[in-house]
């Protein structure tokens, strides 16, 4: 599956469960996250979506490496099947807060 595909699928799987992804661009700030994803419960993630082959350019794992230590949550979704998971795991925490 594409990267675009599974950029899509996530979206429409993210505004079900009420919430928002938007596309996110920073510029002058290359290698930040392709998505912002703002869930119910004030959940809110930033997201790099790959193909399930892709990498990490060490730009995006630097910027990674800035929110995370902000305390922001950061993911890096390769593939349907991890997109998948995310879900659920999202699903889960939506139900708990």
């Amino acid at each position: 599956m594409r990267e675009r595909d599974i950029e899509q699928w996530l979206r429409r799987q993210i505004e079900s469960m009420g919430g928002q992804a938007f596309k996110f661009t920073s510029p002058g700030n290359d290698g930040v996250p392709d998505r912002l994803a703002v869930l119910p419960g004030g959940l809110i993630y930033f997201i790099e979506l790959k193909a399930s082959r892709g990498q990490l350019a060490p730009l995006q794992v630097w910027q990674q490496n800035r929110l995370t230590d902000l305390g922001c949550r950061v993911r890096t979704i390769k593939g349907k099947t991890e997109a998948e998971a995310f879900i659920e795991e999202v699903r889960d925490e939506i139900r708990g807060a």
